[in-house]
């Protein structure tokens, strides 16, 4: 399973720059979490060769008063659920008796933890960490987290500080080989009714109580000679909803389930539609580049009104991810549920797929042909070459000249024609741009040394005719 690192620390610490930074971008699997405290954000990060769940934790206040208060309400799930803890300070203010409070507190927890000095940009490394030696949590370093620097020191001891042996809970590695089947959603929504529906058999505990699975469940089973590993998750809820450290602990395993399968299948609640949940849940999956196949259910609890309303919601929210198939279905039933093996294998073969180069280049080419590049400044944009650059995601990279001016429209408008020509379906794409150096760049002279003589030749003849 993953690690979890949680980042703890005062307000304004820069504690979300810092999480933005390991997670690649301001963009990278971040969504807020309901259940958990406010602001406090999930993201993937790949630090070495370690996958980890990283946790942008609220700020603790300065009062000393609310310390304690605050620790607990905050970010007692947070350090809890760790494997390691960063403790970020500032490096500006200094060491603040705030910092020695919260430094007490990760002590007692036993957790491992980094101390992390940011804002150190101009000052000396060594005497900007000097003075938080005194937290007695061995050795801090000095990053710079707007201007990413020191992070390649800082990445080292995350990778020293991590376990090299996996948890003793379920991991996918010493699962059987398959199709890994995740099945998420809010709690309630019937998620193992149909875990139980797909199996053909009572195989996990359902109830009508919200929260009846509290882990993540991993089932290996066969469908028509077809391996799969089906999960049957913990249900995400509102935050104020969230009751207990255990059922804080089930989101992190829900999350970790998402991010590591290769198909998640999304289950909604048809009387409700699109939540605010649902969407946390969706931006998840979609951020983590996970196939994807959505079913309603309880359909055949609405009537023909009902359901028609809740089909024009679905369209109008679900636009932008128009590649998933939506199947509408009664787990408790069985309505529509015998589609959804067709969907998870047809979006997993998509994602898995490879492709030719002479293909890519192929649809690459008459994309451009029907819609060139827009100008920009005068000068537009040549894409040259496309191949693929990974699976599950499938990945294609387009190579060419100032890809970096292209417009996120255009962007949308290629990714849309390579998915319609390759018959992608359940599965989003990615494309990845990369603007090559212009080879006759800064060269003054582009011919050989013969060319050159026979140039000066030539030019003589004519400047003595004239």
């Amino acid at each position: 399973m993953q690690p979890v690192i949680a980042i703890i620390g005062r307000p304004n610490v820069g504690k979300s720059t810092l999480f933005n930074r390991l997670t690649g971008s301001k963009n990278a699997l971040v969504a807020e979490v309901p259940g958990m405290t406010r602001d406090r954000q999930y993201g993937c990060a790949a630090i070495g060769e370690h996958s980890c769940l990283l946790v942008d934790t609220g700020g603790l206040a300065e009062e000393q008063a609310l310390i304690d208060r605050l620790v607990s309400q905050q970010s007692e799930a947070a350090i809890a659920e760790a494997t390691l803890v960063l403790f970020l300070v500032d490096g500006r203010e200094g060491l603040m008796p705030a910092d020695r409070e919260i430094a007490d507190r990760l002590r007692r927890s036993g957790k491992p933890v980094i101390v992390v000095v940011n804002k150190t940009e101009g000052r000396d490394p060594a005497s900007a960490i000097l003075e938080f030696h005194d937290l007695g949590l061995g050795l801090p370093l000095a990053v710079a987290a707007a201007h990413g620097r020191g992070f390649g020191p800082l990445k080292e001891s995350i990778v020293a500080r991590l376990p090299q042996e996996p948890e003793t809970v379920p991991a996918y590695d010493s699962l059987p080989d398959g199709i890994r089947v995740a099945v998420a959603g809010r709690p309630n929504v019937g998620k193992s009714t149909l875990v139980n529906r797909l199996l053909g058999e009572d195989r996990v505990l359902a109830h009508d109580m919200p929260g009846t699975t509290r882990d993540s469940i991993y089932i290996p089973f066969a469908h028509r000679g077809i391996p799969y590993v089906l999960v049957d998750t913990a249900g995400v809820r509102r935050r104020a909803r969230v009751e207990g450290k255990a059922e804080k602990f089930s989101v992190v395993r829900t999350l970790q389930a998402v991010t590591q399968s290769n198909v998640v299948i999304l289950l909604i609640d048809a009387s409700e539609g699109i939540t605010d949940q649902d969407a946390h849940l969706l931006g998840i999956t979609l951020q983590s580049g996970r196939a994807l196949v959505i079913a309603v259910n309880k359909w055949d609890d609405l009537d023909p009104d009902q359901r028609e309303r809740v089909r024009d919601g679905l369209e109008r929210k679900l636009r932008f991810i128009d590649f998933a198939t939506i199947h509408f279905i009664s787990a408790l039933r069985g309505s529509g549920v015998g589609q959804l093996f067709r969907s998870v294998s047809e979006a997993w073969h998509s994602a898995s797929r490879g492709f030719s180069t002479p293909e890519l280049n192929r649809i690459l080419s008459k994309a451009v042909a029907t819609h060139p590049p827009p100008l920009s400044h005068g000068r537009r944009a040549k894409l040259r070459y496309a191949h693929q650059g990974g699976r599950n995601p499938p990945i294609i990279v387009v190579h060419g000249s100032q890809t970096e001016k292209l417009a996120d429209s255009y962007k949308r408008y290629l990714s849309h024609a390579f998915s319609k020509a390759l018959k992608l379906k359940g599965t989003p794409l990615q494309i990845e741009f990369k603007t090559g150096k212009n080879p006759y760049q800064g060269r003054k002279n582009i011919l050989t040394p013969r060319q050159q003589q026979k140039r000066k030749r030539l030019m003589r003849h004519v400047k003595g005719r004239r």
